[in-house]
């Protein structure tokens, strides 16, 4: 899928610990993420796929190599400017961490906070669209403690995606969901891609999803051993269009 890239990792190193317990993670990974795709990270626990993701969600500092996000280098950037680009992107985790006091759409309604001065109904709004897009129309006012694991985790899904981020970084996001649960979670984010040129990277060892993908990279021990390209769907577009998802703007 071709556009506007969004992501550029080149000669991507990290270490963990020091001195004689400082060990190497990631070894030259250099890949790259244009606008409006869908890539999937996967390989066997340990293989650094994490770091990779938390490294380009300005969660971790890039120590070695380049990695520009949103047209910025995040090597040696400061963490004002960190924090400037985290709000545009969207996080979406295996651990739902949904607020247990607040009903499903109050949940939802935080990831617009960082949307200043919007007022209440326009929050509220987009939330509920954002839930209805996941499935749970019918769930806005249900507490955590009464929703299933799935439905939590489409909770948590809905909540990354209110304010229409550029970036999706999502680490195992289906892996509390049924088969079909699954699949209508990454068909929703490869539609975001297509409509409002979403991309998304996500990190997984669900194979039931990964005929889906525009493009598979394979870690193995911090390296990529391997670049596939699964097959699209007979008639997707080719590229993001303008969509109509009424979304929240961009965060700038």
């Amino acid at each position: 899928m071709t556009g506007d890239r969004i992501v550029t990792a080149q000669g991507l190193n990290h270490w963990f610990g020091s001195g004689e317990a400082r060990k190497q993670a990631l070894f030259d990974v250099t890949f790259a993420l244009d606008r409006g795709s869908f890539t999937v990270l996967m390989g066997p626990s340990g293989s650094g796929k994490t770091t990779v993701l938390t490294l380009v969600g300005c969660l971790r500092a890039v120590q070695a190599g380049s990695v520009r996000l949103l047209d910025h280098e995040l090597l040696g950037a400061g963490e004002a400017a960190l924090v400037a680009l985290r709000r545009r992107l969207g996080f979406i985790f295996q651990a739902h961490n949904l607020h247990e006091s607040l009903t499903a759409l109050e949940n939802v309604m935080m990831g617009v906070q960082v949307h200043s001065g919007l007022p209440d109904a326009l929050a509220r709004q987009a939330a509920a669209h954002a839930l209805g897009l996941v499935g749970l129309s019918d769930r806005i006012d249900y507490l955590p403690a009464n929703l299933s694991g799935g439905q939590k985790q489409r909770v948590a899904i809905a909540r990354a995606l209110v304010g229409n981020p550029a970036l999706v970084l999502a680490d195992e996001p289906t892996a509390a969901l049924d088969k079909d649960s699954a699949a209508e979670v990454v068909d929703l984010l490869k539609r975001l891609g297509r409509e409002r040129g979403t991309t998304t990277l996500l990190v997984t060892h669900d194979n039931r999803i990964l005929d889906r993908a525009d493009r598979i990279l394979t870690l193995e021990d911090g390296r990529i051993v391997r670049v596939d390209h699964p097959a699209r769907d007979a008639g997707s577009p080719d590229g993001p269009g303008s969509g109509g998802l009424p979304f929240l703007p961009p965060a700038t």
